[in-house]
Formats: structure tokens, sequence, C-alpha cells
């Protein structure tokens, strides 16, 4: 079964102009990042990127650690991305995952030991960091731990 997503943009202007996209539940400015020397409004392809591979990462644990039983006290996630700019090529070169896994107090070692083995598992399992396999590295850096 095929899932079709689309997208409709403007852009309004030349580079250093702003536009909009909207993608059903993403409706947002868009531009070049301040720091790559565009005005810095909305968001920007860098950080898109960034948040579809974060967020299909997290989904996608979450999904694994309830398949496996385990429900943790709190799941979170930093994540950041690094772009190199060299010869005013745009490289991005890679995404590190930091996953916040909080298990129950009374969680076994078996459940920890687990939970950082789905940690990792899932950045091989989203489908964002399988589409951009080979192009951008992706790094996980799980930490697991119990509620006090």
């Amino acid at each position: 079964m095929k899932h079709p997503f689309h997208l409709k943009a403007v852009w309004n202007g030349g580079r250093n102009s702003e536009g909009h996209i909207d993608a059903g539940g993403l409706k947002t400015v868009i531009s070049i990042p301040q720091e790559m020397g565009g005005p810095g409004t909305g968001t920007n392809p860098d950080e898109m990127l960034l948040g579809a591979a974060a967020t299909c990462y997290l989904i996608t644990l979450a999904a694994m650690l309830e398949r496996s039983g385990i429900t943790p006290e709190s799941l979170t996630l930093e994540s950041e991305a690094t772009v190199d700019v060299t010869n005013n090529v745009f490289t991005y070169e890679r995404i590190v995952h930091k996953p916040r896994i909080v298990l129950k107090a009374d969680a076994t070692a078996a459940e920890l030991t687990k939970a950082e083995r789905l940690a990792h598992k899932a950045e091989e399992s989203c489908m964002i960091s399988r589409a951009v396999a080979g192009n951008v590295g992706i790094e996980t850096l799980p930490s697991i731990v119990t509620a006090e």
C-alpha cells in the first residue's frame, strides 16, 4: 500500500526572500537561515530534514518499545545536525540523536539492555534514516535510566 504526501510551495523573490509551504499539518514560512546569509524567517530545509529525521526516529523508537512491552516513564530526544559549507557547496554531513529513556524504578537489567538495543535499532528502522543512508551520517547516543 502506498501513502502519498503532498506539499505546495510559494517563493516570493530572489535568494534572500521568503516563501511559504503547506503540507497538511505543516504550514510555515521558509527562508535561508541567517547563519547561511539569509533572512532567517520561518524554517529552512536544514531544520526540516533534522525535524523529519528526529520525529521519524522518535516515533519508531516509541513503537518498538511498545511492541517489546516496555512502557517508559518518559521518552525525550535531542537531535543535532551538522551542515558543512566549503567553497559555497552545502553538504548535510551528520545527524546525532540523543534519546533519553526513563524506565520505571523497578526496571530489570534485561529491560535496560533491551531499551538500549532498541534505541540503536530504531535509527536503522526509521524510513528517513534509510532514505538518507550513505549520504548523511547518523549516530545514536542513548541515555537509559530508571526513575528515582
